[in-house]
């Protein structure tokens, strides 16, 4: 059985791993050479229009619900409203480019297209929900709120108790800097620093406790055990108990997401699991109720638990469980493409391995002299 094990977790990694560094590298474009101050200025307006926008900004960018929680604190605190700001907490930690890749390799096109679709459509609605009930996102702005200088300053203890603990002199930019402009100087190699010392540092801890407890399950429940209660809004409003208060990165979620798909829940089940597990955990939600306020806060955990079941339903209603592949639309046999999983595979690795990659690079450190 440790064998069978075994081998399960190594097919994850290495379909993982490819994709993985795909999104990876994508994420470091978006970072090198889209200014902040650009996501800003869009997010800055207030209406449906700020709402929409938020979304699409936030469906790309690579930042799970701890370093997208002083992101988007800054962001409001900048004269972001209450609606973009909800908008953009919701769609940035469901889906992501790395996230994106990787539903691709273990779930297949469909899912892969059905997840950031989904998880625009839930921010939407959760903006709009707080820009229509409630009152105080109409007459109130951040601009007299004091600033936020990171999520791992005064207020790391309070943040969050996981993945945002990062040491002071290891700080570059992203979740543990967010807000750090003038460090966050554009070009390529800035782009990398953030995709290798912030977003897979930040995951890999993560991502490697996804694999392995879907490496497990993959052992040790049957294909089709799930099948009698994996599906429907029973299932689903497990998963939706389950995410809430869970803390997992949307990378994360996914190998964890296509074992219990695997072991019988239906699409639509696990869909649920992927669009709450990432955008909220327990963590967060004191800190947004004092930023946001009470009612707003209620109202964003609404929004996703409604969108989440009700798009749960509609893929359900769209696909069945053997409409997905797995992602064994990549050929395991071909032998160049395995070659080139198992190079991503070490490269991964070695990235993700801090004390090995230092070995060979240093970053340029984000403050001078």
């Amino acid at each position: 059985m440790f064998l069978e094990f075994l081998n399960h977790l190594l097919e994850l990694f290495l379909d993982t791993a490819i994709w993985l560094l795909l999104g990876l590298a994508i994420a470091a474009v978006l970072k090198g050479w889209i200014p902040d101050s650009l996501i800003e200025r869009w997010l800055s307006g207030r209406g449906i229009g700020s709402v929409i926008r938020a979304a699409f900004i936030g469906a790309p960018l690579p930042l799970c619900s701890c370093g997208v929680l002083p992101t988007a604190i800054g962001l409001r605190r900048s004269g972001a409203s209450k609606p973009a700001t909800v908008s953009f907490l919701v769609s940035t930690p469901e889906t992501g480019v790395d996230s994106i890749s990787v539903t691709y390799a273990l779930l297949g096109p469909t899912m892969a297209i059905i997840r950031p679709i989904s998880a625009i459509i839930s921010a939407i609605v959760s903006g709009l929900m707080v820009l229509f009930l409630d009152r105080e996102s109409t007459e109130t702005s951040g601009k007299d709120n004091q600033p936020i200088s990171s999520c791992c300053s005064k207020t790391k203890a309070e943040t969050t108790s996981n993945s945002c603990s990062k040491p002071e002199s290891d700080t570059q930019s992203g979740c543990c800097s967010g807000d750090n402009k003038e460090a966050q100087k554009p070009g390529i190699i800035a782009g990398l620093q953030f995709a290798i010392i912030d977003i897979l540092d930040d995951i890999s801890k993560w991502l490697a406790f996804g694999l392995i407890l879907a490496a497990i399950i993959a052992t040790l429940i049957e294909p089709a055990s799930l099948s009698q209660w994996g599906s429907g809004f029973s299932a689903m409003l497990l998963m939706l108990l389950v995410g809430l208060p869970l803390y997992i990165c949307a990378t994360a979620s996914t190998p964890l997401a296509a074992a219990l798909l695997a072991a019988g829940m239906s699409p639509g089940a696990i869909l649920v699991f992927l669009l709450v597990g990432p955008a909220t955990n327990i963590a967060s939600i004191g800190i947004l109720s004092r930023e946001l306020g009470v009612r707003a806060v209620a109202l964003y955990l609404a929004g996703i638990s409604i969108c989440a079941i009700a798009l749960g339903l509609a893929t359900d209603a769209l696909l069945s469980s053997e409409a997905i592949n797995l992602g064994q639309t990549l050929s395991h046999h071909n032998g160049v493409f395995l070659t080139l999983k198992w190079i991503a595979a070490v490269t991964l690795l070695f990235l993700a391995i801090k004390p090995l990659r230092q070995l060979f690079w240093k970053p340029q450190q984000a403050h001078a002299g």
